[in-house]
């Protein structure tokens, strides 16, 4: 989908990204956000209008404009199963739906899957309330867009990784991970290769559905903080058991080591046309001497 104006609610450190990206190709973008410290930088950028709202309490008070397409990277609320927010935007979207709306979405909701490949055809079975609040917008999502004839698409996104997120902090503090042999597989995208998968979710016009926002290259996660210590030039992070890491581990972390899964990209790159920029972690995590 090309031309236009578009919407982008939430803009953290993705949303920051992809908002450049689009500055770039020299798009209109309005930007929704409970932030206002950052409104005058960006709108001296080149941002078309902006929307305060923090959606925990309501919609702008601005009603919105038409646009051609929306993103939507305002996560979840921190508790419950419902995304609460998510709806609230809807109704703040109603009066003039767009003509497609894009959702960041997780991996998180296949759950565990003990090791086996996913592509995009797995049913859902969520472990966490944070994967079923994810669960719960894509329906909300999907429902009001058929109901409306709204295009829609979503992206369930692995773990991100690049400049500025990554995991240097648990490594100084030498934080303990899963030794190799016990530690499950887990998935991941460099931020800039997201960012693509965003944009051709909006601007491609075959672009529907669902996608795994994946390099579809699982590793385990041991795997990946030794990478990413390696590249830091920082030592590797020591390795407990299973039944020592219940007892030293936060439940966030407990919870992320119980999923296992390996997961397929194909419908990314074949489908939507993505041409990952780093397809590895050897691409998108060199050692410190070649960094």
């Amino acid at each position: 989908m090309t031309g236009g104006s578009y919407l982008l609610a939430g803009c953290g450190r993705v949303g920051g990204r992809l908002l450049a990206a689009e500055q770039a190709a020299a798009r209109a973008l309005s930007i929704l956000s409970r932030d206002p410290l950052r409104r005058s930088a960006e709108l001296a950028a080149g941002v078309t209008a902006w929307f305060e709202a923090d959606l925990d309490r309501g919609a702008p008070s601005d009603p919105p404009p038409s646009f051609s397409g929306v993103w939507y990277l305002v996560p979840p609320p921190g508790e419950g199963r419902s995304d609460p927010r998510l709806r609230r935007f809807l109704e703040w979207l109603e009066p003039a739906p767009p003509r497609r709306l894009v959702l960041v979405s997780t991996t998180g909701v296949y759950g565990d899957c003990g090791g086996a490949w996913v592509d995009e055809g797995r049913r859902p079975d969520p472990a966490t309330d944070r994967a079923r609040r994810r669960l719960d917008a894509e329906g909300a999502l999907r429902q009001w867009c058929d109901a409306r004839g709204v295009q829609w698409v979503i992206l369930r996104v692995a773990g991100i990784y690049g400049p500025g997120m990554l995991p240097e902090g648990r490594l100084r503090r030498s934080e303990p991970v899963l030794q190799a042999a016990e530690a499950p597989w887990s998935n991941r995208i460099h931020v800039e290769d997201l960012v693509q998968a965003l944009q051709a979710a909006m601007h491609r016009p075959e672009a529907a559905g669902l996608y795994n926002a994946t390099d579809g290259n699982p590793t385990t996660m041991t795997d990946y903080f030794n990478r990413v210590a390696d590249h830091l030039g920082l030592p590797r992070p020591p390795e407990i058991s299973r039944a020592e890491a219940r007892r030293r581990l936060s439940c966030g972390m407990l919870s992320y080591l119980s999923e296992s899964k390996r997961l397929s990209n194909r419908r990314l790159v074949e489908q939507l046309g993505v041409r990952l920029r780093y397809p590895t972690l050897e691409k998108g995590l060199p050692p410190a001497d070649d960094a």
